[in-house]
Formats: C-alpha cells, structure tokens, sequence
C-alpha cells in the first residue's frame, strides 16, 4: 500500500509548522524547503484546515499554524482525511469486475490488514514524529529518493 502524494505532502506540512510554533509559516516557505509546488501545497493546506489541523490567516502578515496541539494530531486522522480512498484490492470498490466476487476472502483479509494499518497509525500523533532535537530551530526535514529516507 502507497500512501497518495497529497497525505506526504501534507504529513510533511504539519511536522514544518509544528517545528516552528511560535510564528506563523508561509505556504511560499514550505515549498522552497521540501521542494514541492505552491499549487498543491494550497490545496493541502485547505484540506487541512478544513479538517481543523491547521488554521490559516489570509493577507499579508498572514500565514499557517497548527489549529491544535502536535500531541492531538493523531496520523491515522491526518491520512484519514487526506486520502482518496482505501481500495487496497479490486473488490474494495464499487462496480468491480472480480470473477472470484462471493467465492474468495481475500477482501477480509485485505479489511484485516487495513484497519491494522490505521489503527497502527492512530496510536501516534504529530508530536510523536518530530525531531526531538532543538525543534524549531534545525533545517527542516528533507526526504530523498523512493523510500523517502530522513534527512537533515
């Protein structure tokens, strides 16, 4: 299972806001330092916001902040919110066309594996992920290649 580019994106967004409390961060700030597009990064940001992770200033002086407590941020919330949809294996959607439809528990199994995965999550929360380090205050996290490996 791959998490959608978005959940990342927006994973990443809140750990940067997060390291940084005492101000405001901007959408233009963030995406020079993860390297990710404006674009997509306001669409995030709205999501966000509409799901009360984040809350947003508009104009100038204006920018983003975590509308609750890193500790109250649970991840499987966050990935909740941000994904499209949790159709691990054909049958999961509607309108499928498996011949095996009925005959096979693959679907419970894939279920199983699923809610494992979410409920994994939902014992973590934001606060759980950051740097432990001077946080705030370092170079924000960068991630590199495929597996999206932590760096400084």
């Amino acid at each position: 299972m791959r998490l959608a580019r978005m959940t990342d994106f927006a994973i990443r967004l809140l750990m940067y806001v997060a390291q940084r409390p005492e101000r405001l961060c901007t959408i233009a700030e963030v995406a020079a330092a993860y390297d990710i597009s404006q674009t997509h990064l306001m669409k995030i940001t709205h999501q966000l916001a509409l799901g009360g992770w984040l809350e947003t200033t508009r104009g100038k002086g204006g920018g983003i902040r975590l509308g609750r407590p890193a500790s109250e941020i649970r991840l499987g919330d966050v990935v909740r919110t941000m994904e499209p949809d949790f159709f691990i294996v054909e049958c999961f959607s509607s309108g499928h066309s498996c011949m095996l439809h009925g005959s096979c528990d693959l679907t419970g199994v894939m279920d199983g594996a699923l809610r494992s995965f979410m409920n994994y999550l939902d014992e973590y929360t934001l606060a759980d992920v950051l740097p432990k380090s001077d946080p705030g205050r370092g170079a924000p996290l960068r991630f590199h290649g495929r597996n999206k490996i932590l760096a400084r």
